[in-house]
This record gives C-alpha cells, structure tokens and sequence, in this order.
C-alpha cells in the first residue's frame, strides 16, 4: 500500500426530492438526504470497508463516487484532477480506471450477451484500437484468473451459479486493468462458504493487479478479513473511521460498539458471555433526521448537547477519527 492519495471525497451529500403523498397536485416535496456529508481519502492499493445499517447511504455513496447518481454538493478529487464539473468526455475515461461491482450477480449481466461478450465489453468500449484477436486473447486469460474455465466462454450467465456469475463479474470490472474497484456488497448474495472464496479472489487479484478497493458489506467479519480501513456509517453520515485493528479492538463511536458487539464469536464459552449491545427504537427516516446528532435517538450516551449540535467527525490517537462529543 502506498502513501499516495489517488481518490479524495469532500462533503459529499447525495439528497432527493420525494413527492408527497397526496393527491393534491401542489403539495410540497420532501428532501431524502441518503449521503450528508461524507469526507474520506483513499490511498493507492488500499481496501477501505464501508459498514452500516441498510438505509444509511453506503450504496448511494458509491454510485454518486462514479456520477452515476448526480451529486447535490461535494467534490471528488481522483489522481488529482477535480471531478466536480467533469464533462461526460471526462467521466468516460475516468470509468476505465474505476469500475465497479454490483450486489447481485445474475442481475447485473445481460442475459442476451454470452460472458465471452459481456467480459470483452468494457474492452470494446475503453479501448477501441484492440483487434479482435486481441480481446479474445485478453478476455480467456481474465477468465483462468477469476476461475472459470476457458469452454465457458460461450454459454449465457443463466447457466451459472451465484458464484460464478460474481467471477463473470469480477472479470467484466478488472479487464480493463483499472486502478480503483468499488464493490457494493458484492457478497451479500451468496452462502456463506462462496462468500470466502470470492472474498479471497479479490484480495489475491488486488495483489497482482494493485488495485484500490471501496468495499462495502453488512458482514463486519467479511470487511475486518478484506479492509485496511473502516468507515463506519449512519443515516448518511460516517460516525466513525478508523484502521481495522484500532476500530475492532477499541471502538471509539458508541454506533460502532453496538455493530460490534452483535458480531458472532466462533467460540461458544465466549459467545455465552457476550453483552450485545442493543439499541432502542428504529432507525429515523432520512426525510426527517433528527437534530444535533443523527444517532442521539438511540445512543446509549446521548446528553442534552447530543440533540442540539452536530459533532464533527474529528481526530483522535492511533489514525482514528469519530463524529462523537465523548468519543
């Protein structure tokens, strides 16, 4: 992992304009603030685990990273050139450093196209001057890397399992050699046994390649096993971003100790011990969040402060940083 800072998200903020309700044609919109307000740095061959509840902008966040969801305020910074007002010109060749991938595997691939199509289409689309000879060339050798056997190279993604589908997938995103892949729960779909092998295919194929990852999960095993660090989020804010070893060991944000704590031990003496941390009430709505700050609803530690005023996400000892006043 290097020092160099290939990819800088400042402010970021993600809102929508919901329609009320109502049958009466002029009854006021509602603002959905998914992302509000989000700051990171990625470092070039980092992994950085993206955590929280469904609901709090994780996948929001990524889309709006590659302006596949317009940003409402924010500025994106990649190898130095500021993305803000990139033309479309711009973005598409952007897109060939970072790409993506998505949640469900069978979804995201064109059922029409076979994989030997679907892996050689970014390749089609970012480098045009390739012969045909050459894709072809490029595409099998993707797929002895991803581990799907050449013969595959004709059949449809419906013929697949989950797994190998997320291989097609892994393959469609790296064959363009990017720098940055941003994968949105990309495991969430499969058991529990594939989850590790597609998880230890990535990290092995992040080696080889230097790639930098957004990786966003639930599973707070799966991001401690892949992550260099953890952004810990809620309601569309980061309550919390830490290395992996300060933020499992001594969590800082009481959101974190409570994700924590829910965390299955693999050791029955332990797990009977265990206090899980439960929180009261539902998440708030992001179309009305509450005041002060976003957790204090259902923070064990809340004070009379906590519902007046926003605490910045500041830093602390050991590279941690918490958006808590008692942190």
């Amino acid at each position: 992992m290097s020092d160099a800072t290939i990819l800088s998200v400042r402010d970021m903020r993600v809102h929508f304009q919901v329609k009320a309700k109502s049958r009466l044609p002029w009854a006021p919109s509602r603002t959905l603030k998914a992302v509000d307000g989000v700051s990171f740095d990625l470092r070039a061959g980092e992994t950085l685990g993206v955590v929280g509840e469904s609901g709090c902008g994780k996948s929001t966040l990524s889309r709006a990273i590659l302006n596949l969801i317009p940003a409402t305020h924010g500025e994106i910074v990649w190898m130095g050139a500021t993305l803000t007002q990139a033309s479309a010109r711009e973005w598409h060749a952007v897109r060939a450093d970072v790409q993506m991938i998505f949640q469900d595997p069978l979804a995201s691939l064109d059922p029409r196209m076979t994989i030997g199509q679907i892996i050689a289409e970014p390749l089609m689309e970012h480098r045009p001057g390739m012969s045909r000879k050459d894709i072809d060339a490029r595409v099998r050798a993707m797929m002895a890397k991803v581990g799907l056997r050449e013969q595959m190279i004709n059949r449809y993604p419906h013929e697949f399992s989950g797994g190998q589908c997320q291989r097609i997938g892994i393959a469609r995103a790296l064959i363009v050699e990017p720098k940055l892949v941003i994968c949105d729960e990309p495991v969430s779909a499969l058991d529990v046994s594939i989850q590790a092998q597609i998880v230890n295919l990535l990290k092995a194929l992040q080696a080889e390649m230097k790639l930098s990852l957004i990786f966003i999960a639930h599973d707070l095993a799966v991001v401690r096993h892949i992550s260099d660090r953890v952004m810990v989020m809620y309601l569309g804010r980061v309550m919390e971003l830490a290395d992996k070893h300060a933020l499992y060991d001594t969590p800082r944000h009481p959101y974190t100790r409570a994700l924590l704590s829910a965390v299955p031990v693999p050791a029955p003496s332990i797990e009977r011990g265990k206090v899980v941390q439960i929180l009261s009430g539902d998440i708030p709505s992001p179309m009305n969040p509450p005041a002060g700050c976003v957790f204090h609803t259902r923070c064990p530690m809340a004070e009379a402060r906590c519902s007046q005023e926003v605490p910045e996400l500041r830093a602390l000892d050991q590279g941690s940083s918490a958006a808590c006043f008692f942190a």
